[in-house]
């Protein structure tokens, strides 16, 4: 029974340290020291767009998802995805506490659903703490996992890029963030996990093993 406990719960506990690693967010999610404005003459031409409140949201309940399926289906992924994000949140945190940004964001003046979300999103996460995005971090980071997974097929990489790159536009069209926001989330993705996955000592020993072995044989048959 605890062996079992152990083998399951004790893993899925490590996503805790997301939400903990969020109070330094709210704690950072200010411009009393001064903040920057990235806006680009791209930025200027992405329209307001409401619907994209959708994809937004459903980020918080995406990374669960598919960090629980990992935990369960493909552990050695999920340790380093895992590892890839709460260290990316982390860089994140000292940009924000050295280089704080802010987003100029609309009016919204609608009563409907998809503005309320907005409203609700506006009102509960100030403009700040922008660059690098962790809405696009992580979210490219899902991307990452699945294609470099055991589980991988035409299907579910086809379906979890998908997903990724709508909650990727969200932060443009409902003015979350801006381009450059997004560039640096998916750079910051992209160094982390291939650091991590690549160079992790087993897999690195295991690759110059087999490039040592391919240089011999290819030296062989030249003999």
């Amino acid at each position: 029974m605890f062996q079992k406990l152990k083998k399951n719960v004790l893993p899925l506990s490590l996503m805790l340290s997301i939400p903990l690693l969020h109070l330094i967010y709210e704690h950072l999610n200010n411009g009393d020291d001064g903040a920057r404005i990235l806006v680009t003459t791209i930025d200027l031409h992405i329209p307001f767009l409401k619907v994209f409140i959708i994809p937004y949201v459903f980020w918080y309940v995406y990374l669960f998802i598919m960090f629980t399926w990992l935990c369960f289906a493909d552990r050695p992924v999920y340790y380093k995805t895992l590892l890839s994000l709460t260290i990316g949140m982390g860089i994140c945190y000292i940009i924000y506490y050295f280089f704080q940004t802010t987003v100029p964001r609309p009016e919204v003046t609608g009563t409907d659903l998809l503005s309320s979300m907005v409203k609700l999103i506006y009102g509960s996460d100030q403009p700040f703490n922008c660059f690098p995005s962790i809405h696009v971090f992580s979210s490219y980071l899902m991307i990452l996992a699945i294609r470099h997974s055991q589980l991988k097929n035409r299907w579910n990489v086809t379906l979890i890029t998908s997903i990724s790159w709508l909650i990727i536009l969200s932060t443009l069209f409902v003015k979350q963030h801006v381009v450059l926001d997004g560039i640096a989330g998916i750079l910051l993705g992209n160094t982390l996990f291939t650091i991590i996955y690549y160079f992790e000592p087993g897999y690195a020993f295991s690759l110059v093993k087999r490039i040592f072995t391919k240089n011999k044989k290819a030296t062989e048959s030249v003999k």
